[in-house]
């Protein structure tokens, strides 16, 4: 008897798991149209466009940076976000392109995705947006820093390649967040930084026309 009512309240404890309703309140929210007007207006440093907005971040560190982060495998990353207009009409309204080099490896090294809705993760304390590369590439969350004119990359694992060949077939490289590699905390800058991370002459041309 005591074994069946422990199965019991096992099964009904994962039917409850499993249940819609407790997966909703594990996802996060989404937040509502003036919180992400806001959120729009910081990240592209303004209302967005008609059609495309652009945002460039990048971040060079300095041989003081590294030293205190020994572990640390990026010596510099760039960041290029858009957005589609009007995003609440879309599930994946943003995208994003990322560039870096590594502390102790040759070449430049790329990613790219798309990005979903702005969702509120962190109970309120902080707003971003998740972002995945296609074929289980993994991906990248980006938010707002507290500073108005710097973001947060956040790096579990996100599948990579080499800038000067983007048309190869996708390999097995990835950057993972490592123990000084899991967050970046990257600075505004002009869209002219980012150019290097387009390959696509007639977008590179439209961006530069912003």
């Amino acid at each position: 008897m005591t074994v069946r009512v422990l199965s019991l309240v096992v099964l009904t404890a994962a039917l409850i798991v499993g249940s819609p309703l407790a997966r909703a309140e594990d996802e996060p929210a989404k937040v509502d149209a003036v919180k992400a007007a806001e959120f729009n207006k910081r990240m592209f440093g303004g209302p967005l466009g008609p059609k495309l907005t652009y945002a460039c971040f990048v971040r060079r560190y300095d041989a003081e940076h590294l030293a205190r982060h020994p572990k640390q495998k990026v010596s510099t990353m760039k960041l290029l976000v858009v957005a589609g207009h009007p995003p609440e009409e879309s599930y994946t309204p943003y995208s994003f392109r990322l560039g870096f080099k590594y502390r102790h490896r040759k070449g430049d090294w790329d990613s790219s995705g798309s990005c979903g809705q702005i969702q509120d993760t962190d109970k309120g304390q902080e707003v971003k947006f998740a972002c995945s590369v296609d074929c289980d590439g993994g991906g990248i969350a980006i938010g707002l820093a507290k500073d108005i004119d710097a973001t947060l990359v956040r790096v579990e694992r996100v599948r990579i390649w080499q800038n000067s060949k983007p048309d190869e077939e996708p390999g097995t490289d990835a950057l993972t967040g490592g123990e000084d590699d899991k967050i970046f905390r990257l600075d505004r800058t002009d869209l002219k930084e980012c150019e290097s991370l387009i390959t696509d002459r007639k977008e590179l041309a439209a961006m530069r026309s912003k």
